[in-house]
């Protein structure tokens, strides 16, 4: 089996927490390096610079999602991405937005900034108390929850918290038939798991860059589909304009912006050393390919779930939660807090997000590594036992 882990720098312990931030890649870091120096001498920034980086990264987003290149724009966070959604979505009074509960907070606020200035109502769908598949039942709560008052969905591809997989395909169809919008939030998806723009057709979609995607911090991209073609950006800057290229004609003022989706691209996108980082991510991304990567954590991790469960937690089954990134959920016998100290002992680096763990691996983790967590969830079940 080929070494992934040499391609990172890793930290000390058992990093199983790529949800929180991924590991930086070798390439990364030397793209980062090579960036900084050429900063040193601005005469070697030539106005390529501005532009043909930038265009090779919406190529290969393009390429993973199966998207158009030129409705694919780099955005400093999620919060940028939503900001230019909810500026050009049109909802009445009467009309819900419909969200998945407990999702990230930069995912909430500006639907609740929508529902504040339109009228409308948000509307929170959980999963039923105690359903034996937590995935399952949240699908189904959400497609029940859809009707012709839901004006968008806004959810993620897979939930921040405890993994949960929404199965996009089937929530499209029934905000087809009602005529509502889909924005999805892909941060804890998009370079793990595949997704097809062409066959899902989300509205929009927006992502961070610095977990799956395995770039720096303050990059990532969001799409934007057609319904956004003709909206109103949150900054008009000089790049996003027609013939920008053209350094010499500036002053020669456009009404038109660059084709696309490029007018909702954050100002400064060519950062001369975070677009080198990020593009150096995503080649490596893309060598592997998101099927890869979903299929390497499901063999590294599918013997330690059973193992887990065994011990009396509950993880949640396929294809109701992703391999990636899933939640273990502890029996009312193990403390919590000591388990968290059995962890930080012995350095194994996961986060609690709820009332679950949240274990997320990639291609630098082994089934070792997984089965380390496996020793540690036991000797908290044995503590416990010990103690009664």
């Amino acid at each position: 089996m080929i070494d992934h882990r040499s391609s990172f720098y890793m930290p000390e312990g058992t990093y199983l927490n790529c949800s929180y931030m991924a590991p930086l890649l070798n390439d990364v870091e030397e793209a980062g390096i090579r960036a900084i120096r050429q900063r040193r001498n601005p005469g070697e920034i030539t106005p390529d610079h501005f532009f043909k980086e930038s265009e090779e990264i919406r190529k290969l987003l393009g390429q993973m999602l199966n998207a158009e290149a030129s409705r694919i724009v780099m955005v400093p966070s999620v919060s940028y991405g939503m900001a230019n959604v909810i500026r050009n979505i049109t909802l009445g009074k009467g009309k819900e937005i419909l969200l998945a509960a407990e999702q990230f907070p930069s995912n909430y606020y500006p639907w609740q900034r929508l529902a504040s200035e339109s009228g409308a109502a948000i509307r929170t769908v959980a999963p039923e108390p105690g359903a034996e598949s937590r995935g399952r039942s949240w699908n189904e709560q959400i497609l029940e929850a859809i009707t012709e008052k839901t004006g968008v969905v806004g959810i993620s591809n897979v939930h921040w918290a405890d993994g949960s997989h929404f199965h996009l395909k089937k929530i499209r169809e029934k905000t087809d038939k009602v005529g509502a919008k889909l924005v999805l939030d892909g941060t804890q998806s998009v370079g793990a798991l595949p997704l097809d723009v062409e066959e899902i057709r989300p509205d929009a979609l927006i992502c961070a860059g610095y977990k799956w995607l395995m770039g720096p911090y303050s990059l990532g991209f969001a799409y934007y589909g057609p319904h956004f073609d003709d909206g109103i950006p949150i900054e008009e800057n000089w790049i996003n304009r027609k013939n920008s290229e053209d350094f010499k004609s500036l002053i020669n003022y456009q009404e038109d912006y660059q084709p696309g989706a490029l007018r909702y691209e954050v100002g400064e996108h060519s950062n001369f050393v975070l677009v080198p980082m990020f593009h150096a991510a995503l080649k490596k991304v893309a060598s592997w390919t998101p099927s890869f990567i979903q299929n390497y954590c499901e063999s590294i991790t599918a013997d330690a779930v059973n193992e887990i469960r065994g011990l009396g937690y509950s993880v949640d089954d396929l294809p109701w939660r992703a391999s990636h990134v899933f939640g273990i959920r502890l029996p009312d016998h193990v403390d919590p807090v000591y388990l968290k100290k059995i962890l930080d002992n012995e350095k194994i680096i996961v986060s609690f997000r709820g009332d679950a763990i949240r274990v997320s691996v990639n291609v630098y983790n082994s089934a070792d590594d997984v089965k380390k967590l496996v020793y540690a969830l036991q000797k908290a079940v044995k503590t416990t036992a010990n103690s009664l």
